[in-house]
């Protein structure tokens, strides 16, 4: 009965005090004059702790995942000094055709290991080969390029037929808005409905990464809100965030 008591109190004790205890009780009536070890262990305080830890971490992944690819664009942009246009330019030199493409992405470097930024723009040549083309940003050398096998030819010719305005032109008349790591022939347009155009990415200290839409046509340069599939009024017209591309052209 005392050996029952001794262990309670212990058990209490550790409990209140969120660790671990060790009694040492006496066997009583049954064994007298030995003893035995009876841990007892609270485990509410070491929970506690990897909670508190996890949640910790938690809050810096989210931070990380909110604002991590936004700066790593913004810096990656502002470090290039070819533009978007001069690439395409540049591109082309290497393989006449038609630009579809230009994007400011990474690539691994000589050394295997270390990231560096890189143009790439995919040209499609009059003999219906396609070409990626990878342009330094910083001077815009022709690092390499390769021959790609592509089967939507003939939908891009069809989107681009009749068109006045090419891809560095596009990329141009979006200038304004922020620093362009990107311009792409969309040649399904809004959820398919056919219109193609020119998708533009920007981004802009303030504003962070913002998309375009850059008519074939006009050059008219209007908000593109086709990725925000929750919006109401993604495919609507927007006519309070566009403008005529004649003011932004350099």
């Amino acid at each position: 009965m005392k050996r029952n008591i001794v262990i309670a109190a212990v058990t209490a004790a550790a409990l209140i005090g969120g660790g671990t205890a060790t009694a040492l009780a006496t066997t009583g009536d049954d064994d007298p004059g030995t003893t035995r070890q009876s841990d007892v262990r609270a485990s509410g305080g070491d929970d506690a702790d990897d909670r508190a830890g996890d949640d910790a971490d938690d809050r810096d992944d989210s931070r990380d995942d909110d604002g991590g690819d936004d700066r790593d664009d913004a810096a990656r942009a502002s470090s290039a000094k070819v533009t978007a246009a001069e690439a395409v330019a540049a591109a082309l030199r290497e393989a006449p055709g038609t630009a579809v493409s230009a994007e400011l992405d990474d690539e691994d470097g000589d050394d295997g290991d270390r990231e560096r930024a890189v143009w790439e723009v995919d040209v499609l040549a009059g003999d219906g080969t396609w070409h990626s083309v990878r342009i330094d940003p910083g001077t815009g050398k022709v690092l390499g390029s390769e021959t790609d096998d592509e089967d939507d030819t003939d939908e891009v010719r069809a989107a681009l037929k009749g068109s006045s305005v090419d891809a560095a032109e596009a990329a141009k008349a979006a200038a304004g808005r922020g620093i362009v790591t990107s311009v792409e022939l969309d040649e399904d347009g809004y959820y398919g409905d056919g219109k193609a155009a020119w998708e533009v990415e920007t981004v802009s200290s303030g504003k962070g990464e913002q998309d375009w839409r850059v008519d074939l046509r006009t050059g008219k340069v209007t908000a593109d809100r086709s990725h925000h599939s929750g919006s109401d009024d993604a495919g609507s017209d927007h006519s309070d965030d566009s403008d005529d591309s004649g003011s932004d052209d350099d």
